[in-house]
Order: structure tokens, then sequence, then C-alpha cells
């Protein structure tokens, strides 16, 4: 019999946001060990803001907890920038990501389809980008459809005989993502997807009867207890989040996007003071900054400011990730040359299993880019550019946390004094 540190690494990766960690996504990290014979799992997960634009409902390092608790033997951090970006950047930073470790063979994610092959034609399809495909694009944004039906729309167009219903459906369109990712960085990893269980993605309400709930239903539990109704929420909570996870949910309390009000109000007013151009942000336009602009001195709640912003051409979830782009300091130049440059150039290990130092070898001799356990020690091992972009990253994390304590009167531990989770 080989001891553990012979055998074969063959790991599986899974992209995801945790947010917060539940039974689907335990659901998922058995499937995906199952599907593809992998012996580890490493989850890239967004870090302390989320692709649907915010924050976050559990800071970075309790949402990591969660999954090596339930499964996930690495969790490693998606860049910022990305993390809170479209679909598109968000799954091709997470193909890089997983690529840059060397050790990732399988990718599963899971899809309402359940269906790789028809997924696949569509990624195809959406990847070539005709020239057919394009005009028909083209002429349903300029009559002021929102990106993701104009897409949608040119799709139908493009391919009739497919379900119309494919790209209208938020896990079918992120797996397709994944899928472009794949084909267009050449990645040799083996694409493996799941049937999505249990309530749709924009389920509002856990049913009793329902061990899946989605992540929408469980952070509007979350959002709205506080320590004193928290026992009445529990019984909630404890038929949707692993026993493990819920123990870690229970030393917070969640952010939400108005909690970033006053911070938001104050970066705005600097940047009208500095004549700073709001369309430097990435994901802001011209006509969303003017929008914006007329709009500076409401001192609205974050939530309020949206849905003032919110037109047929902007969605919710746009306006969000454009309000907290420009909050964080993401700039259209940074995302630009950070793609350029391949998406990532460190890898940050935000935890791991103790059973896991096999993988983590395999990683050090495999993976071209730095490991990044100890934040101290990154200046030392980035290039100039890296280091920047790092200390970018950092500086979310920090406000997250500043936000945190101001909410909850609790320290959060910053990123030099928090250590790696081990479990």
């Amino acid at each position: 019999m080989k001891h553990q540190s012979d055998t074969p690494i063959r790991a599986v990766g899974v992209i995801a946001e945790y947010n917060p960690f539940h039974n689907g996504h335990a659901y998922q990290l058995k499937k995906a060990r199952e599907l593809s014979g992998a012996n580890y799992c490493i989850a890239a997960i967004s870090g302390d803001f989320v692709q649907r634009g915010g924050p976050a409902v559990f800071d970075k390092y309790t949402r990591t907890a969660m999954a090596l608790e339930s499964g996930a033997d690495l969790v490693v951090e998606l860049p910022p920038i990305f993390a809170s970006s479209s679909a598109e950047d968000f799954a091709s930073c997470g193909v890089a990501l997983l690529d840059a470790l060397g050790v990732v063979s399988h990718l599963c994610f899971g899809s309402e389809s359940g269906n790789l092959e028809e997924l696949s034609s569509a990624a195809d399809l959406l990847a070539a980008e005709s020239e057919e495909y394009q005009q028909v694009l083209r002429q349903h944004l300029k009559d002021g459809y929102p990106f993701p039906q104009a897409r949608a729309a040119a799709f139908s167009f493009c391919s009739p005989k497919t379900d119309p219903e494919l790209l209208s459906q938020p896990n079918n369109t992120l797996g397709i993502e994944y899928l472009k990712a794949i084909k267009k960085q050449k990645s040799p990893v083996t694409p493996v997807t799941i049937k999505r269980m249990g309530s749709g993605y924009h389920e509002a309400v856990i049913f009793s009867d329902q061990p899946m709930a989605s992540a929408t239903a469980i952070r509007a539990v979350l959002e709205n207890r506080t320590v004193d109704d928290f026992k009445e929420s529990n019984l909630l909570l404890a038929s949707q989040i692993p026993p493990a996870a819920l123990n870690l949910a229970r030393t917070r309390l969640p952010l939400t996007a108005d909690d970033f009000s006053a911070l938001l109000s104050f970066r705005f007013l600097e940047l009208d003071r500095q004549g700073t151009p709001l369309e430097t942000f990435l994901d802001v336009s011209p006509e969303l900054a003017k929008r914006i602009s007329r709009q500076i001195l409401d001192f609205s709640p974050v939530s309020s400011r949206i849905q003032n912003l919110k037109t047929r051409q902007y969605t919710y979830t746009r306006i969000s990730r454009s309000l907290f782009h420009i909050l964080l300091d993401m700039t259209e130049a940074d995302a630009v040359r950070r793609k350029t440059n391949g998406y990532v150039s460190y890898v940050r290990i935000l935890g791991f299993r103790r059973e896991s130092a096999p993988l983590l070898g395999a990683i050090k001799k495999a993976s071209a880019l730095p490991l990044i356990t100890k934040t101290a020690d990154a200046s030392k091992m980035l290039s100039e550019h890296a280091f920047s972009d790092f200390q970018k990253d950092l500086y979310c994390s920090h406000l997250y946390q500043a936000v945190y304590q101001a909410k909850t009167g609790q320290a959060l531990p910053n990123e030099y004094t928090h250590s790696v989770i081990i479990r």
C-alpha cells in the first residue's frame, strides 16, 4: 500500500462564493470528488466582495473555514477585482487561477441544465462571436436591452433549436462562461457539471421540507437577524447549513451593502472634489457616470441609490458592481492590465486541511506563480506590479474589516495578523 505522500495528486477545482456556505455547496463538493475521481478538492472563492455586487455576508476567513469543515481540502482567493466583476471575468479568472496551481485535472460546476453537451454547444457559439451574432447583439443593446437579455436574444437568433431558457438561468450562464474560458485559455482541465438541486437561484423563501434553499433565501434570514433573534432563525438555518458551518456562522453578524453607505457617499464627494471622472472605474459607462453624478448629493443608503439609478438597460446587479468598483478603487485600466497578464500573478492561500500537505507540496512544485501564505512575505515574493495589485486586494479586505468593527464593535484580525486557516 502506498503512503499518502506517494499517492498521485488528482485534484478537482470548484469556483464559488460560499455566500454563505450551505447544503447545496456540501453536496457539490461531495459529487465533484465522485465524478472526477479526485483525491483532493480545491475551492477558489471570492474574498470579501462578491460577483453580484457588494460585500459577502461573512468575511472570507469565516467562509474558508466553513468550506474546509465541509469537504474542501484547500481554499484560494479569487482577486477581488474579478471576484466582483461580470460572469465572464469571474469565470475567466477562476479558470486561470485553478490552472496556475498546476495540479487541477477537473473543474466541477453546478447548472440548471445538468447537460454538459448542451452547455458546451452554447459556449462554442458564444465564444466564436460570429458576425451575425454580434450584429443582433449590438442591435438589442442599441434598443436599450440590458446585456444579459441582449445576449440571450442574439443566442436564440443564431441557435433557434436550443432551449431559449438556457441563458436565462444563472448557473447555466456561469457554467457556459467556465466552458468559454476553458476553450479560450486552452486549459487542460476537464469540465464536469452537476444538475442544480433544490430551490431556484433567486428563490427568496426557505421551505421547511426543502434542504437545499438558495443562498438568496439564506442571506435574507441572516441579514435580518440580530443576536437576540438568532434562536428564532436557528431552526431555519439548521436545515440549510451543515452543522460545522452553522457553528461558525454563529460567531459573526452579517454585513450588507447598506453598511457601506456612508463610505460610498464620502467617496463620491472626494472624487467630485478631485474632478476624477467616474467612467475611469470598472463597469462604469459614460452614461451611467452621468446618472451617478446627478445623484452625488443624495446621501441615501446604497440599496436606495441603486434603485434610483436602475433602468431597463442597467440592472440592479450591474449598478451595484459599478458602485462598489468606485468605492474599492477598481479601475478599467487595472482590469485590462491584469487580464492581459493572465488574470492572476500570485496565489493567495486562505486555508487548508492538515492532511492535504501532499497537495500543497505538489502545488509548490507545479505552480509557476508565487504562493502567498503570509502577507508580510509578499513584498519579497512579487514583482512591482504584482505587489501593487496585492496591496489593492488587501485594501478591499481592510475596508470590509473596518466596516464590520464599526457595525458590530467586534474587531476582525487584519490581513497582516490573520493566519491561514488550518483545519
